[in-house]
């Protein structure tokens, strides 16, 4: 699922694609899109954008002359599991283009489209970033930092804090793959109470003898949890490219594939936290376990991330915020994990079962050799065995 650095990334491609090209007439949107209608109409408009957290804002600007006269439109999308932005010919766009602005002449005529397979994704019109969330990780570190240290007594700190970190109240633009990343850095078990690990961090201030050289080597030699939840998003974005998921281009996925040190890499353990999200971890998973819960080892090497059973982060209590890179994600399943093989008592129920014979009335048993009752086996896959790709 696209986190805070693939909206990042989204705003740049924008920016970079739509840099000199002139838009113009309608805008279109799908008909089985459940997105409301954008009402915006320009003989000439440029577009432009810019990421907050999981949130991005496509702004539409007439330019000098254009008609009808009108003030520009802000448009502020939520990627959901498999958004993404293309810029594609206008005569060739791609399935599940559920918005498009196209350009007008001179030059070859181009279709900026708003693609979302899976249609979790979601536009509001105004440009208005959604009320509740708290500022961007990325770009507004010390508001992040304020607001999350001045609300430790909410009830979100209560719980474990693999589950906080995915509360956007807090944690804007943190996501399944950052909170693995970020808490195996600094070894700290998923289900330790949010509370417990966040308070040290009240009491942390630098010394003042330091000088700000020796302030700024001291923080990258040892990071808190805040610190690296704006540390490490960025280091995704220095990856460049077109954001994780395998159908962004070799290259890039590739890259991303290398840079995890935890998420769905070989040798970790995962569990399912109260939102059934998958956390994966090295060593003890701490205090607050969900009760039934068993940890499993990763053993295959084909983990792709963003597939997570179709949930969102939870949204703030409050007002509900929907999922929200350059960013694409609509991933192959998991391979099948292999399991033993099982009698006709544990067959799969969706199995058809196979009546079994019986002797016939009036005829006594035979001696001769009988055949043997087929049993059909299950492999359950990693999805039905509550393992799957976060």
């Amino acid at each position: 699922m696209p986190e805070g650095p693939e909206l990042h990334l989204a705003s740049l491609f924008v920016n970079e694609a739509c840099r000199g090209l002139v838009f113009g007439g309608c805008v279109e949107k799908s008909s089985v899109s459940r997105n409301p209608e954008v009402p915006f109409e320009s003989s000439a408009y440029c577009i432009s954008a810019t990421a907050r957290g999981k949130e991005l804002r496509l702004t539409l600007s007439p330019l000098p002359g254009a008609q009808p006269p009108q003030e520009p439109l802000a448009l502020v999308f939520r990627f959901g599991m498999s958004g993404s932005f293309q810029l594609v010919p206008r005569d060739t766009l791609p399935p599940h283009a559920h918005l498009r602005f196209y350009t007008v002449s001179p030059g070859p005529q181009l279709a900026l489209c708003f693609v979302d397979i899976r249609r979790f994704g979601h536009w509001d019109l105004g440009g208005k970033w959604q009320p509740g969330r708290g500022p961007c990780v990325l770009l507004e570190y010390e508001q992040f930092r304020e607001n999350v240290l001045r609300n430790l007594a909410d009830r979100a700190f209560d719980r474990p804090i693999c589950e906080a970190l995915l509360d956007q109240r807090f944690f804007n633009g943190i996501g399944n793959y950052l909170r693995a990343e970020i808490l195996h850095r600094l070894r700290i078990p998923p289900f330790e109470k949010a509370r417990t690990v966040l308070e040290a961090l009240q009491q942390h201030r630098p010394s003042p003898e330091l000088t700000l050289s020796q302030k700024i080597k001291a923080k990258l030699q040892n990071p808190d949890l805040l610190e690296l939840c704006h540390s490490v998003p960025k280091e995704v974005v220095q990856l460049g490219g077109k954001g994780y998921g395998p159908e962004s281009g070799e290259e890039d996925f590739a890259a991303f594939q290398a840079w995890l040190q935890c998420y769905g890499v070989s040798g970790m353990s995962s569990l399912r936290d109260r939102h059934g999200r998958t956390i994966w971890f090295q060593g003890d998973p701490g205090p607050l376990v969900p009760k039934g819960g068993k940890s499993r080892k990763k053993k295959s090497k084909e983990m792709q991330p963003g597939r997570e059973d179709g949930k969102e982060d939870p949204p703030p209590p409050s007002k509900a915020p929907s999922r929200a890179q350059k960013a694409r994600i609509d991933l192959p399943k998991q391979p099948a994990a292999q399991k033993p093989e099982q009698t006709s008592l544990q067959q799969d129920p969706s199995t058809p079962t196979v009546p079994k014979k019986g002797k016939r009335r009036g005829r006594p048993a035979t001696s001769g050799r009988r055949r043997p009752q087929k049993t059909r086996t299950n492999t359950p896959s990693l999805e039905q065995e509550g393992t799957s790709a976060s």
